[in-house]
């Protein structure tokens, strides 16, 4: 099989290609290296494609002979949103825009990553695929990213609904793991990254509002058995882990699994971000759907996902 992999050279991405090339498979990466990064794919038998989503020219012939398309590309972190926001809209409407019409044009299977940020602030918890949207005024700027998704997911409704599009939609919630960065405001590698160095770990926000983290191979495995059901066409899923914490617990957890001296701050949103941010005090997945039609559930424990980004980055230090 031939699979395109649109931000393969990022986080999920580069996981995903590992994958399908364990399985055989043959794998065309297109990124354009904006918060991916070459060393991701390091030892990957790839063919490479340094290109944006958004150059149709470019885009077409790759989508035209490959099998499967795993649509990852994104602009995403709340840093980055904030101060790229108009950049950050064009990609993510835009480019998937690209994408979509062109796996459509020559209906090919495809898995848009779509993601939690689309309930906004719903208060109603745990969240499942069919809940509402709760966002902000426009004015924050922050969920310029929640709304561009949402648009994303439209078209592929749209599309399925229209052309017969092949689209799953898959709303990541909390992903992490190793090869994930801290750069972009992604806060377990970033807790980490403080605590390997003994230096403060700097909460935003008084810390009580809570997530869920889903470790990255729990997160492949469960695009994975969407991939090989038919019956998930046209339909989006939630797909996160389980136990909650709270980031004051989270960090706290951190220090004592990585034996180290960091103390903990707490930051005052108006001083970590510009004008444009909000944040939502607690986001809980329902993943009912997706075990459900697959029987697939997330197996690594928050212990397991703290360990191997702190053994990811320690290598990293060393080396």
């Amino acid at each position: 099989m031939k699979v395109l992999i649109t931000g393969g050279a990022g986080f999920i991405g580069s996981h995903l290609s590992k994958h399908f090339l364990s399985m055989g498979d043959e794998v065309t990466i297109l990124d354009n290296l904006a918060t991916g990064n070459l060393s991701n794919m390091s030892g990957q038998d790839v063919e490479f494609v340094n290109g944006d989503i958004r150059d149709e020219k470019l885009v077409d012939p790759l989508v035209s002979r490959s099998d499967l398309v795993l649509h990852m590309a994104a602009a995403l972190g709340v840093e980055r949103i904030i101060k790229e926001p108009i950049e950050s809209i064009s990609t993510n409407i835009f480019g998937s825009e690209v994408i979509l019409k062109s796996a459509s044009r020559y209906t090919k299977r495809i898995i848009i990553a779509s993601t939690s940020e689309i309930y906004g602030k719903n208060p109603k918890q745990p969240l499942s695929e069919d809940d509402d949207r709760v966002i902000g005024t426009p004015q924050n700027i922050r969920w310029t990213y929640s709304d561009a998704k949402a648009i994303e997911e439209a078209m592929a409704r749209a599309l399925h609904l229209s052309q017969g599009l092949p689209v799953t939609t898959i709303r990541f919630f909390n992903t992490v793991g190793p090869k994930q960065t801290g750069k972009y405001g992604m806060v377990v590698p970033r807790f980490i990254n403080s605590a390997l160095k003994d230096e403060n770990i700097a909460v935003f926000g008084d810390g009580t509002q809570s997530r869920v983290f889903c470790h990255v191979d729990d997160a492949i495995s469960g695009l994975v058995s969407l991939v090989e059901n038919k019956a998930s066409i046209g339909q989006v899923f939630n797909i996160g882990g389980e136990g909650e914490t709270t980031i004051n617990g989270l960090a706290e957890r951190i220090i004592s699994q990585t034996g180290s001296k960091s103390k903990i701050i707490n930051i005052p949103y108006s001083d970590a971000y510009p004008i444009g941010y909000e944040d939502m005090h607690r986001r809980v997945p329902d993943t009912s759907k997706i075990q459900s039609l697959t029987g697939w559930k997330p197996k690594r424990t928050l212990a397991e996902i703290i360990e191997d980004v702190s053994n990811f980055i320690r290598a990293n230090i060393k080396a």
